[in-house]
């Protein structure tokens, strides 16, 4: 199994990845119900989840039902228990680049979003756009969800600058990115351009750094306070284990 979905993983394009996924989704969860794990974002349960990595394969996961990951899972319990996203009696203008099949449908109908999602090329975004480019009023958005897109983008200083640009005096926006935090200093090299190697060495073909723990002060430097939230470590091991989390993932919370 974990060479089936590595094959497909490296080989389908993203934005086809994302329709066929749709059709495919509820099959696989039928057959893997269980009780062993448990995606916290639907409350759904199974035997066990499915395996994911472009390079080096990780088992365990990725939902059958949304098709979460460690992170999107983590991201979901943040949002549910440390903010008001789910709660406000007010409305909250949200961006959401790149936005994840598992939150679309479920942000898109919340009453209390004013919700746009932007990409070059997800067939979810309502607004294409390029991250150094964007078409949006300065001091818009009251939150920005941008989840897994810094590593892509070869002027990360630059989509940084816009993302402050468009967020409110006083907005709030999480900006996960997959970091080595074993690393001191983010890592980049524009002369490696074959693709395995690329996802040896970023964890992913399309990835242009691999992050360490300066990734915060880049942030801070472009403006923002920033927040380094190890939230796996206020949850019970059990459920760690049991929502499929990666132990000690930081989540970047930043504020302008």
């Amino acid at each position: 199994m974990k060479k089936i979905f590595k094959f497909i993983l490296n080989t389908i394009p993203r934005p086809i990845l994302i329709r066929l996924s749709i059709v495919v989704r509820p099959i696989i969860a039928f057959l893997l119900k269980g009780n062993t794990f448990t995606d916290p974002i639907d409350g759904k349960s199974f035997r066990m989840f499915l395996p994911y990595g472009y390079g080096t394969q990780r088992n365990n996961v990725l939902s059958p039902s949304t098709l979460s990951l460690e992170r999107h899972r983590l991201l979901w319990l943040y949002l549910k228990n440390e903010t008001n996203f789910f709660t406000s009696t007010e409305k909250i203008k949200v961006l959401h680049f790149a936005p994840e099949q598992e939150f679309y449908k479920r942000f898109k109908k919340q009453a209390n979003l004013e919700y746009t999602t932007t990409d070059l090329l997800s067939p979810l975004a309502d607004v294409k756009a390029d991250i150094c480019n964007l078409p949006f009023e300065d001091n818009q958005y009251d939150m920005i969800l941008c989840n897994h897109v810094l590593e892509h983008i070869p002027d990360d200083t630059k989509a940084m600058q816009e993302l402050y640009r468009v967020m409110k005096p006083g907005g709030m926006g999480i900006f996960q990115i997959p970091q080595d935090l074993n690393r001191a200093v983010t890592f980049s090299d524009d002369s490696i351009t074959d693709q395995k190697e690329r996802a040896k060495i970023f964890g992913q073909y399309d990835h242009v750094r691999v992050y360490g723990r300066d990734y915060f002060d880049k942030l801070r430097s472009i403006g923002f306070r920033v927040e380094e939230v190890d939230y796996t470590n206020t949850i019970s091991a059990d459920l760690v284990e049991k929502y499929c989390l990666a132990k000690g993932e930081i989540i970047p919370v930043v504020y302008k």
